[in-house]
């Protein structure tokens, strides 16, 4: 196990039956709890936390302050960005037709299939035990409902559920479920942070604060 800084980093920590293997490459700050599992070049970012009993297979990429909560099966290639939350028992799947055999009836081995990821942007959240079906992109500060099987890329900031997930609304950077105000259509606000999103053929996006005003001369 290498750990990913210079100058005076933050200890790593890794509780006692974890498996690290020597490869795997953890940010200053990374918290590993028991009997987790993180495979050879595995690369995991600052301030992450690897829930009891997760597993990160061989060369997944994951950024800075990333979750990953007990009993979660984070399978490669999957990339997951900064900040996300990756719920209890959730899975990430890699292949795409799954088969234990060949079409001869032999056990298939590693370069017997080609793997696809999940992908997963900065911010989102996948909820306890949702399930993300290979190859498909979760988009930025979306959410992914508890128990949802998602089949189809996600966009930025959408809540989906269900099975398949479909989009039942939108979300804020707070995770908060939008409002969409009277007036022009398509202007949505976060009840918490009063962010305004504009929604346009199915995309959401926030909407920049005014400039501030100069001051008198």
């Amino acid at each position: 196990m290498k750990q990913n800084s210079e100058a005076a980093p933050t200890p790593v920590r890794v509780a006692p039956g974890a498996q690290i293997d020597e490869t795997a490459v953890l940010g200053p700050g990374t918290a590993v709890w028991e009997l987790a599992q993180i495979r050879e070049k595995a690369v995991l970012g600052e301030n992450c936390v690897v829930g009891r009993g997760s597993y990160v297979g061989p060369g997944v990429h994951i950024g800075d302050r990333v979750k990953i909560q007990n009993q979660a099966l984070v399978y490669e290639p999957a990339e997951l960005g900064d900040g996300v939350f990756v719920g209890p028992a959730v899975v990430l799947t890699n292949d795409h037709n799954p088969r234990s055999v060949d079409p001869e009836g032999q056990l298939k081995r590693g370069g017997d299939w080609q793997p696809v990821g999940v992908t997963v942007a900065e911010g989102a959240s996948l909820g306890a035990r949702s399930v993300c079906v290979a190859p498909v992109r979760v988009g930025r500060w979306a959410m992914v409902a508890a128990g949802a099987v998602v089949t189809r890329d996600v966009p930025d900031f959408a809540l989906v559920a269900g099975v398949p997930a479909r989009r039942i609304g939108w979300v804020g950077r707070a995770g908060e479920r939008l409002r969409e105000l009277p007036g022009p259509a398509g202007i949505w606000e976060c009840p918490r942070t009063r962010v305004l999103h504009a929604e346009k053929d199915g995309v959401l996006t926030e909407v920049p604060p005014p400039p501030a005003p100069r001051p008198a001369a």
